[in-house]
Order: structure tokens, then C-alpha cells, then sequence
């Protein structure tokens, strides 16, 4: 959805702030377009900051990178002086090129290592993870980040699978969910227990919690927040915080001086949805919600 998120996110020149940087698509467009736009790209994987960094090196010093996960920014925008954001991007999920790297665990199309980690030099891989979690734990995973309503009854074939040491491998989750669910192949329950997983063992709701509270006081008066969504708690929350909920700022983010910490202007009343001819070209996207907010001045 690269038109519909610089239809709202160009805001004219200044710095913009993409925090899901990924292979670096959305920062090049917008680079291309807004000839006075600076980015500082951010994102918790090295492997797709090497190919940002090759793909946006032709635009100099108007594109800074750093590898940094949500609650990380802070830092790295301290860097450059804390300027206030004209825009910034918040696209959630995964890339194309995350799901096919081989060896990362992402896909249920091919039999290796569970792992799901964005960064592979940072926490445990899923099959650790899973080897000692509980039931109720795990059920609240599987609901709230993948929208399965067989949750619970897959939380308990997977704990009991994992303790006997059978939940290593992509190919044995599959398994597992298939012959739980009865048997037939379901890629659809594939890839809601995957979702569910990797959002799991990264941590990336409460990474984005910590954003959202953050960056009111990081916008300047009429910058735009554009978020694209692929999972509904994701959009619940990001509806939850910008339409009006209290934030809470986490005790070791910074605060940005004599910022208030809102309000917004919500500039899309309803989700937008990519288009039938972006669907047919990237049935990926078929799931992506966007919304964009504008920071009122107080």
C-alpha cells in the first residue's frame, strides 16, 4: 500500500520516521517523492537493514538506519537531536523476505528449526519457549494474537507435545495443528499459530504499546502517524491509543520537554484495505489495515 501510505504520510520537508524500516520500500518512495525529507529507519532485524542500507545508500546522508526494535527509538532519535517527526510509519508483520529466508522459521511451507525470532542474537527460539510454558499462557497467545477460537484446545496438543520434546520443528507444528483440528491440512490455522508465535516470542505487542505512548511528544504539531495493522489486537491497540486513551509512558523512555501528549486527528474514520489489483499481485497483503492520525497542536 505504498500510495495510500504517502496519500496521507507527505507532510512537506523534515525528518519522517520509519520504525519498521524492512527491506526499505516505503523509506525509498518517500524519499523519491518529498525531495526535502529526511528518514531515520529503525528496525530489530539485522538481516533487513543490510538490504535497506544497500537499497537507500544512493540517497547519502538524508537516510539514517539503526538497528533498533520499538521501545529502542527513543535512543536512536536522541541521536539526531530529538527533531520533531513530520511523519512516521509504523508498518507491523513481516516482509515477503522474512517468510522465504530459509532457517528463520517463518513459514510453514518449509520443515526446519521453530524458531520465529526477529533478531536471532537476542531470546530463546519458539520450540525453547514452548518447552516451558503453560496451558492458560499459551491459550491467551493463540487467542488474542492469532484469533483462533480452537485455542484452547491447541494450547494443550501443543504443551503436551513440546514437554514430550515433539515441538521442534516447523514441520511438527503443522503436524500437530492439523491432527488436532482433525486431520485436513488448514493453512489459514497454519498461519494464525505462527502469527501468534512469532508476536509471542518477540514481544511485539508490548514493543508496541511502548511506541504508541511514546510518540505523541516525538510528532510535530500536524505530523502524521500512519500504521498498517495485519492482526486485529495489533489495530486494537493502535485504535485504543490514538483515538483518545491515556498513554503510559514507560519509566525509562524519555520524555520530550514541554510536549503534551496529545491529542489526534484521526484522518482515516474507517481502515483502509489494499486494493483488488495489489491483492492479486501480493496475496500477503490481503490483511493489512491502515490508518493514519494527524498531531493536533495543543
Amino acid at each position: 500500500m505504498v500510495a495510500e501510505v504517502l496519500r496521507h504520510l507527505r507532510g512537506g520537508p523534515g525528518l519522517y520516521l520509519d520504525a519498521t524500516l524492512g527491506d526499505g520500500g516505503h523509506a525509498e518512495a518517500l524519499l523519491e517523492t518529498e525531495p526535502g525529507a529526511r528518514v531515520l529507519g529503525t528496525d530489530g532485524d539485522p538481516d533487513s537493514l543490510a538490504a535497506a542500507r544497500e537499497r537507500l545508500a544512493r540517497f547519502g546522508d538524508r537516510v539514517v538506519i539503526a538497528h533498533a526494535r520499538f521501545r529502542e527509538v527513543p535512543a536512536a532519535h536522541a541521536v539526531l537531536g530529538a527533531t520533531p517527526f513530520t511523519g512516521a510509519l509504523l508498518d507491523l508483520g513481516l516482509s515477503s523476505r522474512q517468510i522465504d529466508t530459509a532457517g528463520r522459521g517463518m513459514s510453514f511451507m518449509k520443515d526446519e528449526s521453530l524458531d520465529l525470532r526477529m533478531d536471532a542474537t537476542m531470546g530463546e527460539p519458539a520450540h525453547r519457549m514452548l518447552e516451558h510454558v503453560t496451558e492458560d499462557v499459551l491459550e491467551t497467545v493463540l487467542r488474542e494474537h492469532g484469533d483462533l477460537r480452537e485455542a484452547r484446545r491447541l494450547a494443550r496438543a501443543m504443551v503436551a507435545a513440546a514437554n514430550a520434546g515433539e515441538l521442534r520443528s516447523t514441520g511438527a507444528l503443522t503436524a500437530l495443528v492439523d491432527r488436532t483440528m482433525g486431520g485436513r491440512a488448514h493453512p489459514r490455522r497454519h498461519a494464525q499459530v505462527f502469527q501468534a508465535l512469532r508476536i509471542w516470542v518477540n514481544d511485539e505487542m508490548r514493543d508496541l504499546e511502548w511506541m504508541l505512548d511514546w510518540l505523541p511528544g516525538a510528532m510535530a504539531p500536524g505530523g502524521v502517524v500512519v500504521t498498517l495493522a495485519y492482526q486485529s489486537g495489533e489495530d486494537r491497540r493502535i485504535k485504543q491509543a490514538l483515538r483518545g486513551r491515556e498513554p503510559r509512558i514507560p519509566r525509562r523512555l524519555p520524555v520530550v520537554a514541554e510536549r503534551s501528549s496529545g491529542p489526534w486527528e484521526e484522518l482515516t474514520r474507517k481502515v483502509e484495505h489494499p486494493t483488488g489489483d495489489e491483492i492479486a499481485a501480493n496475496p500477503r497483503a490481503r490483511s493489512a489495515r491502515l490508518r493514519a492520525f494527524r498531531r493536533i497542536s495543543a
